[in-house]
């Protein structure tokens, strides 16, 4: 068994014991594995050991993985784009990745929905909630959901799925908990006004327990995986 096949197994295991918890069922929390700064050959061990799914934070870094992956034949994989996303880098993601996480401002919408390509399903988009506060992170707040979401949604070639946020370090299970709650209150209530909303991308390694508990359905998991990141290399902006 590899380092990575282990760690993959590991997390999924701390996922199903904080459902459990809470009396959900495992199957409701998407493992996301964000492998952005991490080579193909440590995407290809996690894929041989089930993984489907892989967020990148870097536009033309995802778009290289997705090919090389989409050359070998290599089927059922779902790309997530979950960086912050400048408009000149829009069509790439709309022509290559299934998901676009970081959807924050009705123009990047509308050039993802005038980008996608015919051929292809809308791409799936959630909206970015500033839930902190951060001046440092992208991202609206609460009171600005309800007009975005209403635009994004009559959107003709993407789908409104719901909701991602990055809180704020929180060391306390309690305020971590306090700051997923809001989060998914606001993700309930706009699944009951848009069919299409049924994900809530929230929890990272320190986080995750307290986002499952409060109702997350995706959990972005990268160093736990795939080990600590080196940026030395990495220039794109």
């Amino acid at each position: 068994m590899s380092e990575i096949e282990r760690n993959l197994a590991q997390v999924q295991q701390k996922i199903s014991a904080a459902a459990q918890r809470c009396g959900r069922s495992s199957e409701e929390v998407t493992l996301l594995a964000v492998s952005k700064t991490k080579p193909a050959s440590a995407l290809a061990e996690a894929i041989a050991a089930g993984q489907r799914a892989f967020g990148e934070n870097y536009v033309q870094e995802g778009v290289e993985k997705i090919l090389h992956f989409r050359q070998r034949g290599v089927e059922g994989l779902q790309w997530h784009f979950i960086g912050p996303l400048q408009s000149n880098k829009s069509r790439l993601v709309a022509e290559h990745f299934d998901w676009c996480h970081t959807v924050d401002r009705l123009r990047i919408a509308s050039r993802l929905s005038d980008q996608r390509p015919d051929n292809l399903p809308p791409l799936n988009v959630l909206i970015q909630i500033n839930i902190s506060d951060e001046q440092s992170k992208s991202g609206i707040p609460l009171s600005e959901l309800d007009a975005l979401a209403a635009q994004v949604s009559q959107l003709p070639r993407v789908q409104l799925r719901g909701l991602m946020a990055i809180p704020a370090p929180e060391p306390d299970y309690e305020r971590q908990f306090a700051v997923a709650r809001q989060m998914a209150v606001a993700f309930n209530e706009l699944k009951s006004r848009y069919p299409s909303v049924d994900t809530l991308s929230l929890g990272m390694t320190d986080d995750m327990e307290a986002a499952i508990a409060a109702g997350s359905t995706m959990v972005r998991i990268g160093t736990a995986i795939f080990g600590a990141r080196d940026y030395t290399r990495h220039t794109e902006q």
